[in-house]
């Protein structure tokens, strides 16, 4: 097991990485001040069938436990199951010195913390990861929920006391989720270290390479990745708006289809690949990183979505400045920046993008 201290302005706090990692739940409760009176656990269907009797196993007798389970899927990061997680805190008589145990994917993890973050104006959480997205969502302290209108539009940042990230948990994944979460580990790659894209290029020439050793450095050097950008930026001032290449059309893919039929990881590679196609500089690695995502089994864009329906959501993005979309570029793997273009000058681009992916 690996433990990497993530540092922020506001918060240092441990990631604990590996082979039943989920042992150090125990302690890292026994360790915070004040003791909390109880604990509620936010998971949903999937995981809370895998692994909620395994976390209450870790607990024992030692606190009083609530659970609030939801169904899965991102579409399910919603107002209402942010306000029934509130309404459900308070019925249960959850106080400030409580912790809020955030069991699951990327969904479960964003909501219990935007959930903690405001109930009685900011209670402790700890993320306990089930995928390999989450690698990147538990860390950081970004919380939040969706609106019809754009993706986690609506959310606080609150760090968290801790991420408990056992690998073992990830053995479960269906081919689409690990998909979503190794399109994370390549973006952090792209935008940070060549040595590393090109490690995952030597290494995992399909999913069934992505386990043992190959999987915990992936997601070891994907975590210390963002903890060097979060360290400079916690709040999103500047550089840490390069977490979000292929995001900006990554985003608007999920809003187009109602969050169903896609997973945020493949959206993100779409995304990557057309902000990769936007200059001649990076249009023959965008053309390699396509045909290595073929290979691994990533599914070409869906049909039918609308370019004029895509550019407004990417106006509404949370980078969009003035009326114009913010695309994060790269001017080479490692050198990511910010371009910012007027929704006309994307649209015909966009068009042929489509028309060939």
């Amino acid at each position: 097991m690996k433990e990497i201290t993530i540092t922020t302005p506001s918060k240092n706090y441990p990631v604990y990485v590996g082979e039943h990692a989920v042992s150090q739940l125990s302690s890292v409760l026994e360790s915070l001040t004040p003791k909390p009176k109880n604990l509620l656990i936010i998971t949903d269907e999937n995981a809370g069938e895998l692994y909620l009797k395994t976390i209450k196993n870790e607990i024992g007798d030692s606190f009083p436990c609530e659970v609030f389970q939801m169904k899965a899927g991102d579409d399910q990061k919603s107002f209402e199951n942010y306000y029934a997680c509130q309404s459900f805190a308070l019925e249960k008589g959850l106080d400030r010195t409580s912790v809020i145990l955030a069991l699951g994917g990327g969904m479960i993890g964003d909501i219990s913390g935007f959930v903690a973050g405001t109930y009685m104006r900011g209670i402790r959480f700890i993320q306990i990861p089930t995928t390999i997205l989450a690698h990147d969502s538990a860390v950081g302290g970004k919380t939040g929920i969706n609106h019809p209108e754009g993706k986690n539009m609506i959310g606080v940042f609150h760090q968290p006391e801790a991420v408990i990230y056992s690998i073992e948990f990830l053995s479960s994944l269906p081919k689409n989720e690990v998909l979503s979460g190794f399109a994370e580990v390549i973006k952090h790659s792209l935008i940070a270290d060549q040595s590393f894209y090109q490690y995952l290029r030597e290494n995992i020439k399909s999913l069934n390479d992505l386990k043992g050793e190959y999987l915990l450095h992936s997601l070891t050097k994907g975590i210390e990745i963002k903890n060097e950008v979060v360290t400079q930026d916690e709040r999103e001032k500047g550089i840490r708006a390069f977490l979000n290449f292929g995001h900006t059309l990554g985003h608007a893919i999920e809003g187009e289809l109602q969050y169903k039929g896609i997973t945020h990881g493949e959206a993100v590679a779409h995304g990557m690949l057309f902000a990769l196609s936007l200059k001649k500089v990076t249009v023959q690695l965008g053309k390699e990183l396509k045909s290595w995502l073929q290979e691994l089994g990533y599914a070409p864009i869906p049909d039918g979505l609308s370019v004029h329906s895509l550019i407004n959501r990417m106006k509404k993005d949370k980078k969009a400045a003035a009326g114009t979309i913010q695309m994060v570029l790269l001017e080479d793997i490692g050198h990511p920046y910010l371009a910012s273009y007027q929704a006309e000058e994307l649209e015909d681009r966009l068009a042929v993008f489509l028309s060939e992916n």
